[in-house]
């Protein structure tokens, strides 16, 4: 089926929905494990199949530059390279270069930038990153965007949004928004910007509102902001942003700015935070999080988390998860991984449900009242 966006309940302004492509359906609010590389660090296409993942991000920045577009469009498109038949959301690498602002040079036409592999010298411009992930194959592609760092003036701020809106109308403008390649469907979104200042994000929206793009992300967000602004920013967007239309804020975040962020009728959301941290022996559960290299858990035998149903709790100790983080094996980065981001989907599907039923505000309540310390 081509891409559509179904907005099927409401609890205020949380809601759910659905998000259709030819490679599957995506039950919105969603959240999507980071496969940067065309990998989710440390986890196969086959658990992230069992951990029922409807999709995954991976990177136009990092995949351009190794193994290269050209080669992933040769092996059969990204689905095929990584043997993953669900929905695929390419982030344009707009990010990651600014963020290697020491390496880059920033003009109207796209950004110049030295590659942090071999030193060589590349050009992004809106164009070409919407060339690049056509290459990748993946259904949700996104605008070559100026995210700012966090602080930043008004007038930085403003020029940045221009160049953001400049860069988005020439991406549609290029393949349109809706593209027909391979046999399936990609779609296009834009990315609101404006930093913190209000009136700079409704301007930011309502510019490309006025492009008619399938899909809206909210990015320069989650970049060091007080999490009041993160808050504000976000339910002043997505008042803003069209109703019938998937919103994606990008990039955020922990548990509770997931469930703040769709209190405020976020639709997606994506962030390294749950492989990461899992990597390095910090879990998410019920009860809050659960850093397994703490000595208090040295001789803890009971499961990582009594409430959660996912192979690591019914079989491992805290005991045990310790003991191989402080032994160095790599099976302990494996299965944290494996459970946070088990407890994001399921995290996700709970709210979901709580929507569903009506009840969005009192799961709410509850999810906090359960949340507490565990370092």
């Amino acid at each position: 089926m081509p891409f559509e966006f179904r907005l099927l309940e409401t609890d205020g302004p949380a809601r759910r929905g659905n998000l259709q492509t030819d490679h599957g359906g995506i039950a919105t609010p969603a959240f999507m494990p980071v496969g940067t590389c065309g990998t989710v660090k440390t986890i196969s296409s086959e658990e992230l199949r069992e951990i029922e993942a409807d999709i995954i991000l991976s990177n136009t920045y990092h995949l351009y530059l190794r193994p290269g577009d050209e080669l992933i469009r040769d092996a059969g498109g990204i689905h095929r390279f990584m043997s993953w038949e669900r929905p695929v959301l390419t982030d344009s690498g707009g990010y990651q270069v600014f963020s290697l602002a020491d390496l880059n040079t920033v003009s109207d036409r796209g950004v110049e930038f030295q590659s942090h592999i071999d030193g060589s010298r590349h050009m992004f411009t809106p164009e070409k990153t919407v060339d690049i992930q056509l290459n990748i194959g993946s259904d949700i592609m996104m605008v070559l965007d100026q995210c700012v760092e966090y602080p930043c003036s008004r007038e930085r701020a403003e020029e940045a949004l221009e160049r953001t809106t400049l860069w988005a109308r020439r991406s549609i403008q290029h393949e349109g928004g809706r593209i027909e390649r391979d046999g399936y469907q990609r779609v296009l979104f834009a990315i609101v910007q404006g930093s913190v200042y209000g009136e700079l994000r409704e301007r930011s929206a309502r510019e490309l509102i006025e492009l008619d793009f399938p899909g809206y992300a909210i990015g320069g967000l989650s970049v060091g902001e007080p999490k009041e602004d993160l808050y504000t920013m976000t339910e002043l967007t997505t008042g803003i942003l069209p109703e019938d239309k998937p919103r994606y804020l990008m990039g955020v975040g922990f548990p509770h700015d997931i469930v703040e962020s769709v209190a405020r009728g976020v639709d997606m959301f994506d962030c390294v935070i749950p492989t990461r941290v899992g990597r390095n022996g910090t879990t998410f559960t019920s009860g809050g999080r659960v850093v397994l290299k703490n000595a208090r858990y040295r001789d803890d035998f009971g499961p990582l988390d009594p409430e959660c149903p996912c192979p690591v709790c019914k079989e491992y100790s805290r005991a045990y998860l310790r003991h191989l983080f402080m032994a160095g094996e790599m099976l302990g980065p494996r299965l944290a991984t494996y459970h946070n981001l088990y407890f994001y989907l399921h995290l996700l599907a709970d709210i979901r449900q709580s929507i569903s039923n009506g009840n969005f505000e009192e799961w709410r309540s509850s999810f906090y009242s359960k949340q507490k310390s565990q370092n």
